[in-house]
């Protein structure tokens, strides 16, 4: 056996936003292998079979040759320690339940030093699982143990404490299928969508849409009641109690049999179903008591069938999915306890986590269940004889997917419900006998109306296929021609970007929009100042994007800050890039030359949109390499209109800005479309020329008139004291 090999992890870095690697967030890891630069994996005996043992889903990984298990081909040929720590982090993840699949590793200047970068949906977790798999790979190496079963448990409960549900990342997901930034606002599930003046906020199945009152109404179960009654919805007749007594008088009032269910209850907490004598009446009402408010209870008419969930997202139910009891059959020798953990939780489906659609379940810890049973004469504890089937749950368990079955008039109902209640997301209760028949023919009823409703059922059921309840929402939160973007103009380089920033802020604004500017000289918001330090930085750039009056904003993003933290937007209308320069400052993230900084650079073009346009000092050949990379428009820029860039440019009718007799010329083509005196702004007078063609080629690129760049710049040269940057 080899010597004891160790794996040092010298540096990690989260790219919160667009960086050199990828679009995506994503960790970037220094990683120090060691003595190990001379021990590929093939050469190490035994390797590859101990790490296959351990993380056998590696197969599934298919790495540079394209196939699956083409991951454990490159590691039997021979590959490097850091290559097999990248691809079991990203393993680990997704076997935590955080799925990812970008990685890459990359050696570095100094031997036995590589940079790593994986994908990661949630800072801490993705550093925990870079730690665990620097271990587990270790370990494959030195042949010592290793609980990958307990790190993976210990990693999934990380992803279930700190990551976004299933039911909000249902709908982020969603969001990001129509090109919809999104930005998480809390360590829970508050999370925008979109920026500036077009963003959205979601919590869960709760929308910036969501009336507080209507969540008042749908939480007083009496009130609801009263409202669909007086609207013609149907509802089980009922009333409001405040005693045992006063329970089984509403009881016999009403007619038994009946429902018992806390005043200010939801998600079936509290219900008791088809009770009939004054001893059940009563042991129902302090269930529903302790589990409510303790203030009131409501007593209603039971109404046979099963209970169905409609989820209505404004005026049209999206999906829907039916309950069924749950029963168990005795053995003779098992306690009910041991049936329900037999028989029921045994379904792979049942879980107590959000990822599992059915609950599991202990009837000895449910007061619901217990009196169930206690109706029946037993008691968790009790042991049915062999064959015998009791009863463990009448209604619940609402994850039967019946969207195709639904009646319209039904639909209709479960619509109308929301609307009274005044929801824009709702779950409305049913209990139906018949989901396919019309509500007239049928005993039906709507039973509770509830706000930010579980989506889960919906989208993993049980039985029957899942549905796009996310689409429906984000379809609800944005018209199809919407995708909640605000004009961005992103700006690199060296050369005065930050004066080019402030001088395209200022033409935004005259042009008639609320603009944000993040940038070396500050943060401003319309003119004010906020901050007087270097606000070129990620996060200056997401307090303008969570801005909800900003309808445009301008970046200045110098090469460190797209190293060190990444691009503060996913994506921009205007990326401006002014020369591709090497610095000293680049060295410390081994970025040693030019050739390597046109890669930090190129990362402003990579995020510019389709419909956007990079605008590039046609006098930097690295820059208009970059040209080709934009999937947008390109303007090119600078002083000699007879460059060769700018007249194959120009002849195949495209646009430049140029300097011809002391005026800035915008052409399109063969034609100028305008000219606007470069004496108008004094900068330009003195030697730099280049900054403002960078900012009236920007501004032309936002579609802003050249009446109001030429104003823009008269503007911002002979008043600067009122010159809001």
């Amino acid at each position: 056996m080899m010597d004891q090999k160790k794996i040092d992890i010298l540096r990690v870095t989260y790219l919160r936003g667009p960086n050199i690697w990828t679009y995506r967030p994503v960790i970037e890891a220094w990683l120090d292998i060691g003595i190990l630069e001379d021990f590929p994996s093939n050469t190490i005996a035994g390797f590859s079979d101990r790490l296959t043992g351990m993380l056998p889903s590696l197969i599934e990984h298919h790495c540079s040759p394209g196939v699956r298990g083409g991951f454990l081909q490159r590691v039997r040929d021979g590959t490097y320690a850091a290559h097999i720590v990248e691809h079991v982090t990203l393993e680990l993840q997704n076997l935590a339940g955080m799925r990812t699949g970008f990685g890459k590793a990359r050696q570095t200047s100094k031997r036995g030093i590589y940079k790593i970068a994986f994908r990661t949906r949630q800072e801490q977790v993705g550093r925990e699982a870079l730690a665990a798999a620097r271990d587990l790979v270790v370990a494959a190496i030195n042949g010592t143990p290793y609980d990958v079963a307990a790190m993976v448990s210990h990693l999934r409960d990380q992803v279930d404490d700190l990551c976004l549900g299933p039911s909000t990342a249902h709908i982020v997901d969603a969001a990001t299928e129509r090109k919809i930034p999104s930005i998480r606002l809390t360590e829970g599930n508050l999370v925008q969508l979109g920026y500036g003046v077009h963003q959205r906020r979601i919590w869960t199945a709760e929308t910036d849409q969501t009336s507080a009152i209507a969540e008042e109404i749908a939480s007083d179960k009496d009130l609801t009641k009263s409202l669909l009654k007086a609207c013609g919805v149907p509802v089980p007749e009922g009333e409001l109690v405040r005693s045992a007594d006063a329970a089984w008088e509403a009881a016999q009032e009403i007619g038994v049999p009946v429902v018992i269910k806390p005043f200010d209850g939801n998600h079936g907490r509290g219900v008791s179903l088809n009770l009939c004598t004054q001893k059940d009446v009563e042991a129902a009402y302090a269930l529903a008591y302790r589990k409510g408010d303790g203030s009131s209870v409501i007593v209603e008419k039971f109404i046979p069938g099963n209970e169905h969930r409609m989820l209505v997202v404004g005026r049209q139910v999206v999906a829907a999915a039916r309950g069924e009891a749950i029963w168990v059959t005795g053995d003779g020798t098992s306690n009910i306890d041991q049936l329900t953990d037999e028989q029921i939780n045994s379904d792979p489906r049942r879980g107590t986590g959000e990822d599992f659609p059915l609950n599991a379940m202990l009837p000895s810890k449910s007061g619901e269940i217990i009196l169930e049973l206690e109706r029946a004469g037993l008691s968790p504890e009790s042991v049915p004889p062999k064959d015998q089937r009791v009863l463990i749950q009448r209604n619940g368990n609402v994850a039967f997917d019946v969207t195709d079955l639904l009646h319209p008039s039904v639909a209709a109902a479960a619509a109308l419900a929301a609307r009274v209640v005044g929801l824009d997301i709702a779950g409305v209760d049913m209990v139906l006998e018949d989901v396919t028949k019309p509500m007239q023919s049928q005993r039906a009823a709507v039973i509770e109306v509830n706000a930010s409703p579980g989506l889960l059922a919906h989208i993993k059921p049980a039985e029957g296929s899942g549905r796009p309840v996310g689409k429906a929402i984000i379809e609800h939160l944005f018209k199809l021609d919407r995708n909640g973007r605000i004009p961005i103009v992103g700006i690199t380089g060296t050369q005065k970007t930050g004066r080019i920033a402030r001088l395209v802020a200022w033409l935004a604004h005259i042009s008639g929009k609320h603009v944000g500017l993040a940038c070396s000289e500050g943060l401003y918001l319309d003119g004010r100042q906020v901050e007087s330090k270097d606000c070129a930085n990620w996060e200056a750039g997401q307090r303008l994007l969570i801005n909800r009056s900003v309808q445009a904003a301008v970046f200045e993003n110098g090469s460190h800050a797209i190293l060190a933290e990444g691009l503060a937007y996913d994506k921009c209308s205007v990326g401006v890039v002014t020369d591709v320069s090497w610095q000293e400052s680049m060295s410390e993230f081994d970025i040693l030359d030019a050739e390597q900084a046109f890669k930090v650079t190129r990362t402003q073009v990579d995020v510019i949109l389709p419909s956007g346009t990079a605008v590039l000092n046609a006098a930097d050949p690295q820059v208009v390499e970059l040209a080709e990379l934009c999937d947008g428009a390109v303007i090119f820029y600078g002083m000699d209109p007879n460059q060769q860039t700018m007249t194959e440019h120009r002849a195949a009718g495209e646009r430049v800005v140029f300097v011809r007799d002391d005026q800035i010329v915008l052409a399109h083509g063969a034609k100028d479309v305008a000219v606007l005196p470069l004496a108008s702004l004094k900068p330009a007078k003195s030697s730099q020329p280049e900054m403002v063609m960078a900012a009236v080629a920007a501004a032309w690129a936002l579609n802003i008139p050249p009446e109001l760049i030429g104003a823009g710049l008269r503007t911002f040269e002979s008043n600067p004291r009122k010159t809001p940057y």
